[in-house]
C-alpha cells in the first residue's frame, strides 16, 4: 500500500463562526470524518495539517489590520487557541501525522509545516514509500491548492476529492482546480475511490 491522506486545515477559525469562516467547512469535516470511517485502512499514512501562527507579532507579515485577503489576513489560527483546534466535527483517530505550519512565518501549503516529531511531509510520504496521494480539506482555493501542488512538485500522484473540499470563493476555487488539474491531479468524488 503507497497511498496517503492528506488532510488539510480543517480547523474552527476555517469553519462555521471561525475568524476566517469557510462556507461549508463543518459539513466537510463531517464528510471526512464520515468517509475515514470507511477507508482509513486504505491509507498507509494519513496527515492532519493545521495554521499554527503565533500569538506576538505579524507572523512574516501574514498578519494584517487592513488585509488584502490574498497575502495578508486577519489573526486567526494562533497556537494553543480554539480558533487553531481541529473542528470538533472531524475525527482524528486514524490520523498518523499531525502538521503545524506558520509559526512565526506565512505558510500555505503543509508540505511548509513539520509533524510533531519535526519531520517534513516529504520526508514522511518519501520514507513511508508514498506513489500516491489523496488530498480534502480547507480551504480549495489557498491550503489545499498549495498542498495539492507540493505533493505533484514531490512526485506524489495527487487525487483532489472535490466532495471534501471546501473553498473561500466560487470563481477561485474553480480556478484553483482548473491549475491543480492542468498540473497533472486528478479531479474525483471520494466515493469513486
Amino acid at each position: 500500500m503507497s497511498r496517503a491522506l492528506l488532510i488539510v486545515d480543517v480547523q474552527n477559525d476555517f469553519t462555521e463562526d471561525g475568524a476566517l469562516a469557510v462556507a461549508g467547512g463543518d459539513a466537510v469535516a463531517s464528510a471526512i470524518s464520515a468517509y475515514l470511517s470507511e477507508h482509513a485502512a486504505d491509507y498507509r499514512v494519513i496527515v492532519a495539517s493545521r495554521d499554527w501562527h503565533d500569538a506576538e507579532g505579524d507572523n512574516g507579515g501574514h498578519f494584517s489590520d487592513t488585509p488584502d485577503f490574498v497575502d495578508t489576513w486577519p489573526v486567526h489560527c494562533v497556537a494553543g487557541t480554539s480558533g487553531a483546534d481541529y473542528d470538533p466535527l472531524l475525527v482524528t483517530d486514524a490520523v498518523t501525522h499531525h502538521v503545524r505550519k506558520g509559526q512565526g512565518r506565512p505558510a500555505y501549503s503543509m508540505f511548509e509545516g513539520v509533524t510533531d516529531e519535526g519531520r517534513a511531509v516529504g520526508e514522511v510520504l518519501a520514507d513511508a514509500g508514498i506513489l500516491s496521494a489523496d488530498v480534502v480539506g480547507i480551504a480549495t482555493d489557498h491550503c489545499v491548492r498549495a498542498s495539492a501542488l507540493d505533493a505533484i512538485a514531490h512526485g506524489v500522484q495527487v487525487h483532489v476529492f472535490t466532495d471534501l473540499v471546501a473553498g473561500v470563493g466560487a470563481e477561485s476555487s474553480a480556478a484553483a482546480l482548473a491549475e491543480l488539474a492542468h498540473a497533472g491531479a486528478e479531479l474525483a468524488e471520494s466515493r469513486s475511490a
